[in-house]
């Protein structure tokens, strides 16, 4: 098994390469580089400037030809002050010199500072970590707490009435997508166009550091409610129907019909025999889950209920062409999850023991 590790980690590395270069080469031709989204703005506050001497009685000084021109272009800016941003942005070297380096520094876990942000990399991402832990640690538990108890049920009166609505009622909620739910929600439940009970924005209030200690989890609670329900609505149904068929397969083996035959009790053969065996796929499914939920799931709730997480933090940095923030975060979340799709293989090993994914390689 330690052969299979070592050769799952080493293969973290050309994947990571790999993938990094992809999305390298894609970030370079995309039009609207750091450059030109520093020169826009540039653009925009001359252009505002000349709009208030024109409303004030002034002359008006144009920041631009009367035609398209590129961030070299209209805004007038001196052409040194352009060949130092580039070299300031490092865009005065060859591409592959560039990402050459940044592998360099991303294997000493060096992302560099923010173009746009005065702050490293690292920084930003630990700032907004604990966001987005809490929303994907409260999605994950309420997700599991009520599916796995709901898919045995199911399970257990296949076929029945209360099979038939609940499947009903999961199949409606997966087929609701979690920024649309989230919308419904704020319009029902946070002051939208019926009731004010919820807090639109943000993880806390105001004034949290002046509540106490009690005061402070309910106004945590408060606010992390309605994202979370808006984050877990989708995952319901999968993992439902997932406990569901999985202990149905189960419970019509024949070590169970077994077990029956010698007069052992439903409970026991239920926790005793099928749970460990049924609960296998699932549970050594949740790194999986925890990858979605935290870092792919995450960003149109954040975005929506404007929480400050590494969803946000990322799809602002796409806007931005903040080239640092964009690779620091893209190289995490793929670290992230290659170490825990190994973490996935070994709880798959340790709940049984008769998987030998080692063996299966060679």
């Amino acid at each position: 098994m330690g052969a299979y590790i070592l050769r799952r980690v080493l293969l973290m590395v050309p994947t990571l390469l790999g993938i990094l270069l992809l999305n390298f080469l894609i970030v370079q031709a995309a039009p609207g580089g750091p450059i030109e989204q520093l020169m826009s703005r540039l653009d925009g506050l001359s252009a505002g400037a000349s709009t208030r001497l024109n409303s004030g009685g002034g002359d008006g000084v144009s920041s631009g030809g009367g035609g398209a021109s590129t961030y070299r272009g209209a805004s007038g800016v001196d052409p040194a002050l352009i060949a130092e941003l580039e070299q300031q942005f490092g865009f005065d070297k060859p591409a592959w010199q560039r990402f050459s380096d940044m592998v360099v520094d991303y294997a000493q876990f060096d992302f560099g500072d923010s173009f746009f942000r005065d702050k490293p990399v690292i920084d930003l991402m630990l700032e907004r970590l604990p966001v987005s832990i809490s929303l994907g640690l409260w999605t994950t538990l309420l997700v599991y707490l009520i599916s796995i108890p709901l898919g045995i049920r199911k399970a257990l009166v296949h076929g029945s009435r209360f099979d038939v609505w609940t499947s009903g009622v999961v199949i409606v909620g997966y087929a609701i997508p979690g920024f649309l739910f989230a919308i419904l929600l704020i319009v029902v439940f946070a002051g939208g166009s019926y009731l004010d009970w919820f807090p639109l924005r943000g993880l806390t209030s105001p004034d949290f550091d002046e509540l106490s200690t009690g005061g402070k989890i309910l106004d945590y609670f408060h606010h992390i409610a309605l994202p979370v329900a808006a984050s877990a609505i989708g995952s319901f149904a999968t993992l439902t129907m997932l406990t569901k068929n999985s202990f149905l397969d189960e419970i019509h083996k024949q070590y169970v019909l077994t077990a029956r035959a010698k007069g052992a009790s439903e409970n026991r053969i239920l926790y005793g025999h099928v749970f460990r065996n049924a609960m296998l796929i699932i549970i050594a499914g949740l790194p999986a889950a925890l990858v979605g939920i935290f870092f792919t799931g995450s960003l149109l709730i954040e975005v929506i209920f404007s929480l400050d997480g590494l969803g946000l933090l990322g799809f602002e940095a796409v806007l931005q062409r903040d080239y640092p923030l964009i690779f620091g975060t893209l190289f995490l979340y793929t670290l992230i999850g290659l170490v825990l799709k190994l973490v996935s293989d070994l709880m798959y090993v340790w709940i049984d023991p008769r998987i030998d994914f080692a063996s299966r390689e060679a």
